[in-house]
């Protein structure tokens, strides 16, 4: 996973909070997608690609924090 330390921890942070709110409005999709996860309602294709595209950022940026924290010895 060394190819993860080499984004811009800025830019991917930019990244995740965008895509995690992106459309602003009615709703962002991550909300919605989550809210159709928790319903059961997550079935067509296309929301559960859109639950992985508006995610995966933020999976990404944890995974960032967590060996930038793991590297430094950091409690």
């Amino acid at each position: 996973m060394s190819w993860l330390d080499r984004f811009p921890l800025l830019w991917l942070s930019v990244l995740a909070l965008w895509m995690a709110v992106a459309p602003i409005t009615p709703e962002p999709h991550l909300i919605e997608k989550l809210r159709m996860l928790w319903q059961g309602t997550l079935a067509r294709p296309i929301d559960i690609f859109d639950l992985f595209l508006h995610a995966t950022p933020l999976v990404l940026l944890a995974l960032r924090l967590w060996r930038l924290k793991s590297k430094t010895g950091a409690t």
